[in-house]
This record gives C-alpha cells, sequence and structure tokens, in this order.
C-alpha cells in the first residue's frame, strides 16, 4: 500500500482561542506534516502567544519547533485583541507561567521559517492563523523563498466588510497592513479565507457547543476556552471558526468555492483595507462560500475522534465548566 503523502506546513499563528482549536485539530491531523510552529504579534504578545503554543504541545505530549517573531509589527505598534481572547489568550482556561516546550534560541521565526522552506522547496505551505509579520519579515529578509513557497492560506481579511459591519477592516489585516502588502504583492499562490465565512458561514451555533464538555477530555478544554470567545453583535450565540475554516481548507478543498483575483492593500488612509479584483489569472483564490453542513460534520467527527489522545490530565483538574 503507498504511504499517504502528508501536506508540509508551517503553521504562524497568535494563540488565541480560534487558534487553539486548529492547532488541536492539526496536530492530529494524518495528512498534515507541521514543520514549525511561528508566532507573530496578534491576538495577544509574541510572548504570550509563544507560551501557549508551547503549553499546548506540552499537555498534547507533542514536540515540534517553536519560534517566536518579533514584538510588533513591521512599521507600527497595533492593538491586541486580549478583550475578546482574554488576557493570557486561552479564554476561559487559565495556562501556567512556564512550560517545558522551549522556543528555538538561534533562530527568530523569520530565519526558521527560511531554513524549512529551503530544506523543502516547493512543498511547504504556510498557514497563516495571526496578522503577516513574520511572513512578511522573512519575505523582506530572504526575498528568493517566495518562489520556493509552495502556498499561503490565511485566513482574516474582510475586503467586503462583514454584514453586520460593512465597513469592517479585518483584525489580522489592520493590525500589520506593511506586511500584509508584502504577501499580497508576492507571487505566491495564496488562498483567502475573508473573516465573514468563519463568523456568518461555518460558525459553530450554541447547541453544538453546549454538547462540548460531554464528548472527550478534548474537547472539554477546547469548550473551556470558548467561554469569552461568544461572536460580538452576532445575530445568533456562535463561536467563529476562522482559524480552523483555513486550516481544513489543505485537506478538504473541494468543500469551498473560491474565485480569482488580485487583492490591493491600503496602508494609509484605512490601513488593512483590501479591494479585490477578480481576474482568472489572479494568483489569490478567495473564498467566497464553505458547504456548511459538511464543515459542521468534519468539526464534531474530528474531535470524536480525540477521544483517545493522551491529555495531561492534571489540565483537567483545573477545568470548570460554566454552565
Amino acid at each position: 500500500m503507498a504511504q499517504l503523502k502528508r501536506k508540509k506546513v508551517i503553521i504562524d499563528t497568535d494563540p488565541g482561542v480560534d487558534d487553539t482549536t486548529c492547532i488541536v485539530f492539526a496536530l492530529f491531523d494524518k495528512k498534515i506534516d507541521i514543520k514549525l510552529f511561528a508566532v507573530p504579534p496578534g491576538n495577544i504578545s509574541t510572548k504570550i502567544g509563544t507560551r501557549n503554543i508551547c503549553h499546548l504541545l506540552d499537555i498534547f505530549h507533542q514536540d515540534y519547533p517553536v519560534a517566536k517573531g518579533p514584538k510588533t509589527a513591521i512599521a507600527r505598534v497595533s492593538e491586541d485583541a486580549a478583550w475578546l481572547h482574554g488576557k493570557e489568550g486561552l479564554g476561559g482556561y487559565m495556562p501556567p507561567k512556564f512550560t517545558r516546550t522551549k522556543p528555538l534560541k538561534k533562530e527568530d521565526a523569520a530565519d526558521a521559517m527560511y531554513r524549512v522552506i529551503k530544506e523543502n522547496p516547493h512543498e511547504v505551505t504556510i498557514l497563516e492563523l495571526g496578522p503577516h509579520t513574520n511572513i512578511g519579515t522573512l519575505l523582506t529578509r530572504h526575498p528568493e523563498c517566495e518562489s520556493l513557497i509552495e502556498q499561503v492560506i490565511f485566513e482574516g481579511a474582510a475586503p467586503f466588510g462583514l454584514p453586520n459591519d460593512p465597513k469592517y477592516i479585518s483584525f489580522n489585516a489592520r493590525t500589520d497592513p506593511e506586511a500584509l502588502k508584502i504577501v499580497m504583492e508576492s507571487k505566491i499562490p495564496i488562498v483567502m479565507v475573508p473573516s465573514n465565512i468563519g463568523r456568518f458561514v461555518t460558525h459553530i451555533p450554541e447547541e453544538i457547543v453546549n454538547t462540548l464538555p460531554s464528548l472527550n477530555d478534548v474537547s472539554r478544554f477546547i469548550a473551556k476556552t470558548y467561554e469569552t470567545y461568544w461572536e460580538p453583535n452576532a445575530p445568533t450565540k456562535r463561536i467563529a471558526t476562522n482559524d480552523t475554516c483555513a486550516l481544513f481548507y489543505i485537506t478538504k478543498p473541494e468543500i469551498y468555492q473560491t474565485k480569482n483575483c488580485t487583492v490591493n492593500v491600503d496602508i494609509i488612509d484605512r490601513p488593512g483595507d483590501m479591494k479585490v479584483h477578480y481576474n482568472k489569472n489572479g494568483h489569490v483564490k478567495i473564498v467566497e462560500t464553505v458547504d456548511r453542513e459538511k464543515f459542521l460534520k468534519m468539526y464534531v467527527d474530528r474531535l470524536k475522534k480525540l477521544k483517545d489522545v493522551t491529555f495531561d490530565k492534571k489540565v483537567l483538574k483545573k477545568i470548570k465548566i460554566k454552565a
């Protein structure tokens, strides 16, 4: 029997509640070969985000390299999203201050990404879950790697705003628009999963969220992180799936409908604002919609399959799910 060829992936993440769910799915996806976790400033500080990914690797007994990015965006000091993700970034779950897993000492995020890409030319997908600071720095410092990256898949774009806020500019876009501009002006094949998809198409309804504590230990942990993460100003109570939606594209692109385009990024008047120009030869594929029924089934089925995952039992003692 032919061995399954796994997709080589660098996960650039600022965990983050939605990042955490996505990371858990990625850790146990047999079709994905994680080569590196890199951490940009975003939902929380780079320091806290790095601690969070190291803690996730600890509690799930996983061993992957983690590279720390810079403290600030390429050309500005940006806001964070601690108001939504919590001061420690993991919502209702409080991680410890120290971790067994430690980030790389001799390489920052951009250099570690460069090394991985050079070692695996034309084979690495960068899954971007946060602001594009690390990729922008990578392309600026090592421009030759542009032609060596297989593709970039990212969530965090709102070229058409949101249904409840037409002037909305995505958090990941506005917190480092200069980096985003560098990436969008590259020739790398890009898949863009706009913010409205995770919030208004593939969101998890309250009735499914309420079942998570009873599924297994892992889903109980995820439910704990969700306690502060209910989507604000949405018409129904829900959890957005922005990052998981980007992840699932890697192995299930057939449930996504996309359209080719090019994208211009404003860095002056409305930093992070994006203008889409549809073009069948454009190097950017923008996700227009997703099969919601199939997405939700994947989400629940993958959680159920984690029932036998080795999980740090000390974490469970800290979890009390609010009614």
